[in-house]
């Protein structure tokens, strides 16, 4: 097969400024390029903000909201692809033509095709709708690519899916770490203060972002989506506060062992990059596993078990479910 070079960014956004957030990822498409990069991969809702969208009204909501492919922010990241071909992914607010909103996620590609995913599980807004199909789809680097958007990823189904597909590279866009959860040891909140403190007491926030608040967190389940599903990982990653949460960062490209190829552990905004051995993926073990799979014993997995919840209604209980 071959190698393919592959970055991901963590970066912190501007709320609400399209502009502001347009020209950072132009940025780092331009560091991207030099580099030999051919596929790079942006933050969930990078290019609208992501946080502060919780308190915003439908009125607000739309505002921000384009539609896909035909609005600006898409017509964009085509331009940039095409300019420094490359492989783009950035997230923002979809205006669907039925007029339903979405958290999605914009894959353009160097000849102006445009690939999307909708979040499958969208919890940021009551304003704000779920999407209802899997995105994978092939490329001129041949080969296959996936999309998940930060809580898709949480459920192991969501990922066996998008590797039954044909996915080899699972892009995996979040805005995560430092948040509430009703699970007492999965993540929790970061002081604001150690964020506004950073340059005086660097350590201080580099303990958190790096703890079971940030890359502790993710180590436990992570690593285990790319071995399982035998599917290289791009994890981009907003950083710093959003709105009155701190992001951990922690971006990582993992391989199809879920070893970490490469990773930033400084809370800044930063690139990582690194080669994808796709000749790795035939024999790996999670590609043998599902290659032992007996699907006559699954269909358990498609029967409710009555404690579903929207994931609309399960965020604005009275806790958080964000875990």
């Amino acid at each position: 097969m071959a190698t393919i070079r592959c970055a991901t960014v963590q970066f912190q956004h501007l709320p609400g400024d399209k502009q502001a957030n347009l020209t950072k990822i132009e940025n780092w498409c331009v560091c991207a390029a030099e580099s030999g990069v051919q596929i790079i991969v942006f933050p969930e809702m990078c290019v609208t903000g992501y946080w502060h969208v919780h308190k915003l009204d439908q009125d607000g909501v739309a505002a921000l909201a384009e539609p896909v492919p035909a609005g600006s922010t898409t017509q964009r990241l085509i331009e940039l692809a095409q300019r420094f071909q490359l492989i783009v992914g950035a997230g923002l607010i979809e205006l669907a033509d039925d007029g339903r909103f979405y958290n999605t996620y914009v894959v353009a590609l160097p000849d102006g095709t445009v690939h999307r995913h909708r979040k499958l599980h969208c919890f940021i807004s009551p304003h704000m709708s779920s999407g209802d199909q899997y995105t994978t789809f092939d490329t001129h680097l041949g080969v296959k690519l996936g999309v998940l958007i930060c809580w898709d990823n949480n459920l192991v189904e969501n990922a066996r899916i998008t590797a039954l597909q044909g996915a080899e590279i699972l892009l995996a866009p979040h805005q995560t770490g430092g948040t509430a959860s009703r699970s007492p040891h999965a993540m929790g909140r970061i002081d604001p203060q150690l964020w506004q403190d950073r340059m005086q007491n660097p350590d201080a926030l580099k303990a958190e972002t790096n703890g079971d608040k940030g890359r502790g967190w993710l180590l436990r389940w992570l690593p285990a989506r790319a071995h399982d599903n035998g599917m290289f990982i791009l994890f981009s990653n907003g950083v710093g506060l959003d709105d009155d949460e701190v992001r951990t960062g922690n971006a990582m490209i993992l391989d199809c062992y879920g070893r970490i190829l490469a990773e930033q552990l400084e809370p800044e905004d930063a690139m990582v990059v690194a080669d994808v051995d796709l000749d790795l993926l035939e024999n790996c073990t999670g590609r043998r596993w599902i290659r032992g799979r007996r699907p006559e014993l699954y269909s358990p997995l498609t029967v409710s078990s009555g404690s579903e919840l929207d994931p609309r209604s399960a965020r604005f209980s009275t806790k958080s479910t964000r875990d």
